[in-house]
């Protein structure tokens, strides 16, 4: 019997978790990744949840104790450093390098072909055929996108679907534990921490520092700050880079231009709490990531698929996109279980996950839309303030209990 044969397209979390279930369920997989080079996620922090656990684990991996640094709660800072409220919310916090290391090493180093920039596909009824820039065509019976937020795969598979800004951007930086000061590091550090700037907000928790060292001293503490930006003024300064050039989606951290870095450190001294403004005043390399929604119509149709940020992009708030692609991934592989034929297998993929992800994405717009810069409705705003306050923010801030409480 001929094995079937799938082709990836993106490397990162999304690509990986699809290729080792294929892998298992024993497909020819190859990994196609246009960067050239094994990539980075800046160490940017990544929050578990029991769903992701699960996800692992169908896909054959275990996550060890040097997983992430576990936090024992929530507590937010008030603007004078005092804490104003606290949460009991036992959490593991990790990083996007230490799992990208998890899943690159269960993959076989020789399935993952880098340097590869997809250009189209064909597709017929017997199967897909995948160009790239370099390279004959790929024959496949399975085409998945895992490209991310700028899919090259989806451009085509669903041209009418477009990145939307949310009206605010984030500022993200990590910090040395070791560099922060004793207070800093005994009322921050331990905790999954906030601070509630009117309109804005930003939180911060302690994740494995150099070589992915979780022992004390040596990890790090990552921060997210959400911030209004005005899509027609604000966010083009915030994007206009030291050559003068105005970048249309995000800017590269090192062309950051200097002066507004340093406007970004001088509104934290003046608006969060001693313990956050530290932490600000001490990343050496802040970067700036606009907030977009995306959606897509359909996650599937034929033998071509979508996965994670390549399909549904949420605002960060309910910390879920590693855990949703793993979820869209073993999704998949569940939906090949069987006699089926692929378009038929993956007509149920679609509706599975589609129903699932938009809701993931609408949770996630009604945390944010209080900090968006455009003006809303007064219904919308009267929605916004339900989720404004330090109890709800630690309540529903990176936690899938939304998801859980709608499945019962």
């Amino acid at each position: 019997m001929t094995r079937r044969r799938a082709v990836i397209v993106g490397g990162s979390m999304g690509g990986l978790f699809a290729g080792l279930h294929l892998l298992r369920r024993g497909w020819e997989v190859t990994i196609h990744e246009r960067v050239p080079v094994p990539l980075s996620g800046r160490g940017a922090g990544i929050v578990t949840h029991a769903e992701l656990f699960e996800a692992l684990a169908t896909a054959g991996l275990t996550a060890g104790d040097d997983i992430g640094v576990p936090t024992p709660g929530r507590v937010v800072l008030a603007r004078d450093g005092s804490v104003a409220a606290r949460r009991d919310l036992p959490q593991i916090l990790t990083s996007w390098g230490r799992m990208y290391e998890l899943l690159g090493e269960a993959f076989p180093d020789r399935l993952y072909l880098r340097g590869q920039n997809f250009l189209r596909y064909d597709e017929d009824a017997a199967g897909v055929t995948a160009h790239f820039e370099t390279g004959a065509p790929v024959r496949c019976d399975l085409l998945i996108g895992a490209d991310g937020f700028r899919s090259a795969v989806r451009a085509q598979f669903d041209p009418a679907a477009q990145p939307l800004y949310a009206g605010y951007i984030a500022w993200r930086g990590m910090v040395e534990e070791a560099a922060l000061s004793d207070r800093a590091r005994a009322e921050m550090f331990p905790y999954f921490a906030f601070c509630l700037p009117e309109g804005e907000q930003m939180l911060g928790y302690p994740v494995a520092g150099e070589g992915n060292d979780v022992r004390p001293g040596k990890r790090r503490y990552n921060f997210v700050w959400y911030r209004p930006a005005d899509a027609a003024t604000e966010l083009p300064r915030l994007l206009t880079d030291r050559n003068g050039v105005v970048n249309e989606v995000s800017i590269a951290p090192n062309l950051i231009r200097d002066e507004v870095i340093a406007e970004m450190r001088d509104a934290a001294q003046s608006l969060l709490s001693p313990q956050f403004a530290e932490l600000v005043a001490k990343t050496a390399q802040p970067f700036i990531q606009p907030i977009y929604d995306l959606t897509v119509g359909r996650m599937a149709r034929g033998r071509v698929a979508l996965l994670g940020d390549a399909a549904f992009v949420g605002r960060p708030h309910c910390g879920m996109g590693v855990t949703k692609a793993a979820q869209d991934a073993a999704a998949l592989d569940a939906a090949l279980d069987g006699t089926d034929t692929v378009p038929a297998a993956l007509e149920r993929f679609n509706t599975l996950r589609c129903a699932v992800n938009r809701q993931v994405v609408d949770h996630a717009r009604a945390l944010g839309a209080y900090m968006q810069a455009q003006l809303l409705s007064a219904e919308e705003r009267r929605n916004a303030e339900r989720h404004r306050s330090a109890e709800a923010v630690m309540r529903e801030t990176a936690t899938a209990d939304f998801l859980r409480d709608a499945a019962a």
